[in-house]
């Protein structure tokens, strides 16, 4: 079975991504290797999920790139068993939510950003209806 395994999230150095998505978030790092001129660092969020490879903008065009990867809209989705738990945690560790949570036929929902600019939704779904 094909599955995705990763992904790149462009931040501005190596310290502020692990500052975030490690110290704030508690991703676990599942990789950090030294390669020279850059590092292979990997972090997958408590729960599971696919690994995000964290990757130092180098270049004008990739700063440019930082918060932007999804143009300006939400890309990113972080989903919870207990919403107001983890929205609770997320707040009072100073995270932007740029919404009150709102319920949706698939969940409940609200938009937030990193301190990069991404925007994520914490997301609770919704039980499976029966069909």
């Amino acid at each position: 079975m094909t599955r995705i395994r990763a992904f790149t999230l462009i931040v501005p150095d190596y310290p502020a991504g692990l500052a975030f998505y490690r110290d704030v978030m508690g991703f676990v790092v599942t990789a950090d290797l030294d390669q020279g001129h850059k590092r292979w660092i990997t972090l997958r969020a408590p729960d599971g999920g696919p690994d995000i490879v964290l990757a130092r903008a180098d270049t004008d065009a990739q700063r440019r790139a930082i918060g932007q990867q999804g143009g300006g809209r939400v890309w990113l989705f972080l989903e919870t068993p207990d919403f107001a738990r983890e929205h609770a945690r997320m707040t009072a560790a100073g995270i932007l939510f740029e919404e009150s949570p709102r319920h949706e036929a698939y969940g409940i929902v609200a938009v937030w950003q990193d301190p990069f600019g991404n925007r994520w939704d914490l997301i609770q779904p919704a039980p499976p209806h029966p069909v």
